[in-house]
């Protein structure tokens, strides 16, 4: 995953960026117009719409966004899928009251 940016502007409401996504088994990429100044958020909703809700989830993703904008783009994507994203502790595996 990864972005192409500076795009030559086309008008008002026209994308100046593009995601261009690459999934190991699929022969084409995938690209997805967007804007520069889209947030984590904006671009969790892009991918879920255009990309998972078609293909499913990703197993790995390569990029090299900082890890902060990973991060908020997964926990914008649990928020998508509707699921609880829960964190455990080194030596207490224990989470909701149950053994892993």
């Amino acid at each position: 995953m990864d972005w192409v940016t500076a795009l030559p502007p086309g008008g008002e409401k026209s994308s100046n960026t593009c995601l261009v996504i690459v999934e190991r088994y699929r022969t084409t990429p995938i690209f997805l117009p967007c804007h520069k100044a889209d947030t984590a958020m904006d671009t969790a909703f892009l991918i879920w719409n255009k990309v998972i809700s078609h293909t499913g989830l990703f197993k790995n993703i390569i990029s090299d966004r900082d890890t902060k904008f990973i991060s908020a783009l997964w926990t914008n994507l649990h928020k998508a899928l509707g699921t609880k994203l829960s964190f455990s502790t080194a030596y207490h595996l224990q989470r909701d009251r149950s053994e892993e």
